[in-house]
């Protein structure tokens, strides 16, 4: 068991610490991966959108109006 003031301190922050900095590198990898879906999906949808365009020579329909 720690005997001194600064090793008590050190021992009561580090569990608080190390909790801390795996929430941050968990929380920073799912925020990568959400970003790289929306840009596949987005690239995904642009081609869709395209490869209707050429087919039906009019603009696909928005999200909005296709409810």
């Amino acid at each position: 068991m720690p005997h001194g003031v600064v090793t008590g301190i050190i021992f009561a922050l580090t569990p608080t610490v190390i909790v801390g900095l795996i929430f941050w590198f968990l929380m920073r990898a799912i925020m990568r991966a959400d970003r790289t879906e929306r840009a596949a999906y987005a690239k995904v949808e642009a081609e869709e959108r395209a490869r209707f365009e050429r087919e039906h020579g009019r603009p696909a329909p928005s999200p909005a109006s296709a409810e």
